[in-house]
């Protein structure tokens, strides 16, 4: 069974060449969480419909409709192992 995550991401990079806030890169939503970006799990729905249908309202609210494309639906299988390797802390 697949299930369908609804992040939102806001911007407070300066990631461009000219210090700019990316929004999009070729990958789809760009995210910088060390730069301060603020990442929002809005909700899991059953369906990509449902998600986008929330999306759609989300767009319509505060703090949301100022950065409409920086929404992302995700695509995960039930029961399956999604991060299967360690992790290594990097000093700030």
């Amino acid at each position: 069974m697949k299930v369908y995550p609804l992040w939102h991401i806001g911007h407070q990079n300066e990631a461009g060449p000219d210090g700019e806030t990316v929004h999009v890169d070729d990958g789809g939503v760009f995210i910088d969480e060390q730069d301060g970006d603020d990442v929002k799990l809005l909700g899991i729905y059953s369906s990509e419909a449902a998600a986008a249908e929330r999306m759609r309202r989300a767009r319509l609210l505060p703090g949301f409709a100022d950065e409409p494309d920086c929404f992302d639906i995700g695509e995960y299988d039930l029961d399956e192992d999604h991060w299967t390797e360690g992790f290594a802390r990097v000093p700030v």
